[in-house]
């Protein structure tokens, strides 16, 4: 019904007739209820938000996918290796079957695989959604393409391809140190002449990251683990993930986060977070006693003390008994002045202040030469266990990581 007023309206005496009246837009907005307006506002503004929401959404999925790919295209510029198809690792791994897995670790496991034209490698998978492996991915990818010795592994390659990334290495058929000397039965298959060889390997090996190459690299995670043996028993040191490049005159670092393996970390980068070239020194110690004795540094017990590995081999050293030290593997095989030297040497290496450990040349030559005079060592780090059990305290409230191959690769 119509209430208003109307212009120019003429009255028709005869038949009824029906009224339709012509209104401006701007006067039917006049007469139309407060009530109508108030949803046709309340319905445009959800549609423009609504409309402006779902843009935002779409263009975002869409600035993500191109970041996402524009970095893997950047990731791919960066590494100056051998790029391998997903499908070709797959094939070539039996498409990750359990039977070829032969280790795990932190961010992933390693597989055993055959390339077409016949070639043995291992190839270590990185976890999907890992991002510390990530960063340990592009670490170790980054830095040993540029690195080069027969006593580091070789690492052929890699896969980067959606969410995989994948190291592919050389393989190597003797699996590594670890799987030898502290087994009872397979340490027989290591004679003392093949454990000195592995020694001066792995100095050299450290030697090359420490002086001889074109970056000066610190380790961080050196252990028997670490230590992979080929066909020929050559060894190759391995897992450069949490390894760090000291460039100009640096020659300290510090981190808040303490990453490695206890047992092998010195006293200063355990208890500081300060490394050097001296803390893969300490950890080279470790190896080179626990190769000579054939025990784990990390829960060794002895019934006459409660010292470690390192402060039992330096009680045995102080009163001329090193020789005890000596794993009975070994008995038939040893060579006396040499098995001596590489106590004393390993004992050189894990004393407690970084000052007085020996630089990875001093510790090659005193190695290789049997007329080396070699100086007196000082007690080592943790040489008391009361400083092991705080230690030991201490990392198991912080991040430590290790990471463990089961078998070699």
């Amino acid at each position: 019904m119509w209430f208003s007023d109307l212009i120019d309206i003429r009255e028709f005496e005869q038949d009824v007739q029906n009224i339709f009246i012509k209104l401006s837009a701007s006067e039917l907005d006049s007469i139309q209820s407060p009530v109508n307006k108030k949803i046709l506002l309340t319905v445009t503004v959800a549609s423009v938000i609504s409309g402006l929401l779902i843009a935002g959404i779409a263009l975002s999925i869409i600035w993500k996918s191109r970041m996402k790919r524009r970095g893997l295209q950047s990731q791919k510029e960066d590494i100056d290796l051998p790029l391998y198809d997903f499908s070709t690792i797959a094939v070539a791994t039996g498409h990750f079957s359990q039977t070829n897995m032969i280790g795990a670790g932190g961010f992933g496991s390693v597989y055993k695989g055959n390339l077409s034209m016949g070639q043995e490698i291992a190839v270590k998978r990185l976890s999907k959604g890992s991002r510390q492996g990530l960063e340990e991915f592009m670490n170790e990818v980054l830095l040993i393409a540029k690195l080069q010795h027969r006593n580091l592994v070789g690492l052929l390659g890699c896969c980067i391809e959606g969410e995989e990334r994948m190291l592919i290495y050389e393989y190597m058929p003797n699996k590594s140190l670890d799987y030898f000397i502290f087994d009872d039965d397979r340490s027989f298959l290591l004679a003392w002449k093949s454990r000195f060889d592995i020694v001066l390997g792995i100095a050299r090996g450290l030697l090359y990251l420490h002086q001889d190459s074109k970056l000066q690299v610190i380790h961080r995670d050196l252990k028997t683990s670490n230590i992979l043996l080929d066909a020929d028993l050559n060894p190759k040191i391995s897992d450069f993930g949490l390894a760090r490049i000291f460039g100009g005159n640096e020659r300290e670092a510090s981190t808040r986060r303490i990453i490695g393996t206890y047992g092998y970390m010195s006293p200063e980068y355990a208890f500081d977070g300060k490394f050097s070239v001296k803390s893969d020194v300490f950890s080279l110690g470790v190896v080179l006693l626990e190769i000579v004795s054939g025990k784990k540094n990390r829960g060794f017990c002895h019934p006459d003390h409660q010292h470690n590995l390192l402060g039992h081999a330096w009680l045995l050293w102080s009163v001329s008994r090193s020789l005890e030290l000596l794993h009975e593997s070994l008995c038939d095989s040893f060579i006396a002045s040499q098995v001596e030297r590489c106590i004393h040497v390993g004992l050189l290496c894990v004393q407690k202040l970084p000052g007085d450990r020996p630089t990875m040349s001093s510790v090659v030559f005193m190695l290789a030469n049997e007329e080396a005079i070699l100086p007196q060592p000082k007690q080592p780090g943790f040489f008391m266990e009361r400083e092991a059990s705080l230690i030991r305290e201490e990392l198991y409230t912080r991040n430590i990581i290790t990471i463990t191959m089961p078998e070699g690769r």
